[in-house]
């Protein structure tokens, strides 16, 4: 068995668990918006992806519509088994899907040989689900935007997806810390790999946000902090990593 994941762009990722397909968080086709509308700020993926094949679960770590994607959930079957934070599941539900489990921090999901474990997240504002995932084929732990619970016990994992810039407003402050939470990942976790989400991607972007949005950070620096013990990879969406061998 091996452990593959396939990076999509933003925090959308297919994860494939020696066989075991978890869909992380898509966006693969449609425009994506926050209110109050796309003035404010809208999106378009410059390639849109089709729908993975064999998909065992569809895993939400929040529900807002970067992560839980009104258009591209509208595509995918709604006998396809799903667990998110309490906000994505309700939103899940609300689009039809027939097997939906809201996991609350502290909580455990097993899905056959997989078991998912959440611990909180980011609150934005309400406090969203981070989750380490262990199966025999690999483990991985994910969180998109760079909070990292402190009550979570250091343990080795294989792989972390995470972002690596910060990312804020004027007067918010940053409600992405990928810059700042990555030494603390690299101490918790001892990953043999670490991989770049939330900012990536073929994307384009427009409206009022993104035109006061500031980022700190950069791939090459987060390539040097990593590299007393991790691989960095800065994915390319489309290309299937093979993160352990089978």
């Amino acid at each position: 068995m091996a452990l593959q994941a396939t990076y999509f762009g933003a925090n959308g990722w297919l994860l494939d668990f020696g066989g075991c397909r978890v869909l992380l968080d898509p966006w693969l086709s449609g425009p994506l918006e926050f209110p109050p509308g796309p003035w404010f700020f809208r999106a378009e993926l410059n390639q849109p992806w089709p729908v993975p094949e064999g998909l065992d679960l569809l895993l939400l770590t929040q529900g807002l519509p970067d992560h839980c994607h009104p258009a591209t959930l509208a595509l995918l079957d709604p006998s396809l088994p799903v667990l998110g934070s309490a906000g994505a599941a309700s939103k899940a539900r609300d689009l039809g899907f027939e097997t939906v489990h809201s996991l609350a921090p502290g909580e455990r999901f097993e899905h056959g040989d997989l078991i998912i474990s959440a611990s909180a997240g980011a609150p934005v504002p309400q406090v969203e689900n981070a989750y380490l995932l262990r199966h025999p084929a690999g483990s991985l732990y994910v969180e998109p935007h760079g909070f990292l619970c402190p009550e979570l016990p250091a343990q080795p994992v294989d792989a972390v997806i995470t972002p690596v810039l910060d990312l804020g407003l004027p007067l918010v402050g940053a409600f992405v810390k990928g810059r700042q939470v990555l030494p603390q990942l690299l101490e918790r976790f001892q990953p043999a790999v670490v991989l770049a989400s939330t900012s990536g991607g073929d994307v384009s972007y427009a409206g009022a946000l993104t035109r006061i949005l500031w980022q700190k950070g950069s791939l090459e620096e987060a390539g040097r902090v990593a590299a007393a013990g991790s691989r960095l990879i800065d994915p390319v969406p489309g290309v299937s990593y093979e993160l352990l061998a089978a």
